[in-house]
């Protein structure tokens, strides 16, 4: 069972027992949490609330941009305030509202990795092409820098999934982008190689980089499986039904790939198989 903080008042006493309400958090309730300061953990839920239930209350994309503020001047991933901050990004790329752009360009520039993470994922989901030149820059070095293993770390220097995926999102295909999207695509690790492959897919809709995608379908591990999969159904592309089907993952997985094979489907790219035929694959694995 999910269990939600306590709602405290001005002399920081629970509002209520989280263990005996049941109702559903409100807009309102969710806007207060996230205005208040003496319980990180009630911000964090509120945060993640306002992104997944796309709130459009004018306050909301104010206070999710003071929350990205809320970090420590070095990043931790076992502060909480810093956690409070990414979900914070994050939210803001589920609102469609263009207001938080400025903010979340900034963080492109600060050096808290995740930070930079969930802004350009965030930066990608609103298409903003102001982004692209910023995030260009991140990846300027090319694999043997940005993409390079940090010491003593297993990150690399740079999200370089998140803002590969974002360049494929945008949508913005002129030649310094795919130059720097092809330098990717043999990446020594395979999901590095898979988000520039489905950058390149959606935005040139050459089949040779799905067929990479659809390779990386049988790889031994069962992270890249996953991820892959997640990747294809992402733009849509429906040629990999077959592929899809045959994947060694979760029956979960695979069904939230052929979902996006329905939904993300580009009118550039193949409708074949139709829309029945992946439906009927769904109804296999239910």
């Amino acid at each position: 069972m999910n269990r939600r903080p306590n709602e405290m008042n001005e002399n920081h006493q629970p509002l209520y027992d989280i263990n005996r309400s049941s109702k559903p958090l409100s807009e309102a309730e969710a806007l207060f949490w996230l205005k208040q300061d003496n319980d990180i953990s009630m911000q964090y839920y509120a945060a993640w609330w306002l992104g997944r239930n796309r709130s459009t209350h004018p306050d909301t994309v104010p206070l999710l941009c003071k929350a990205l503020d809320q970090r420590q001047k070095i990043e931790s991933t076992s502060t909480d305030s810093n956690k409070v901050a990414y979900n914070a990004a994050r939210a803001l790329g589920k609102l469609n509202n263009r207001a938080a752009v400025p903010r979340l360009l900034q963080a492109l520039q600060e050096d808290d990795y995740k930070l930079k993470e969930a802004s350009a994922r965030s930066l990608g989901d609103l298409r903003i092409e102001d982004a692209v030149e910023p995030l260009m820059k991140i990846l300027a070095g090319g694999p043997q820098v940005a993409g390079s293993v940090q010491e003593n770390s297993p990150r690399l220097k740079e999200p370089c999934e998140s803002i590969l995926e974002a360049l494929g999102n945008i949508g913005c295909s002129n030649p310094e982008v795919l130059s720097i999207l092809k330098s990717f695509s043999d990446h020594d690790r395979p999901i590095i190689r898979g988000a520039a492959c489905r950058a390149l897919l959606q935005l040139t809709g050459d089949t040779c980089w799905a067929n990479i995608l659809t390779e990386l379908l049988s790889h031994h591990q069962l992270q890249v499986r996953r991820s892959i999969l997640i990747d294809i159904g992402a733009i849509g592309w429906r040629p990999a039904l077959k592929p899809i089907m045959k994947t060694l993952a979760e029956n979960s997985l695979k069904l939230i790939a052929l979902r996006g094979l329905i939904e993300n489907s580009s009118p550039s790219h193949p409708q074949d198989p139709s829309i029945n035929e992946i439906l009927l694959s769904m109804d296999q694995l239910l």
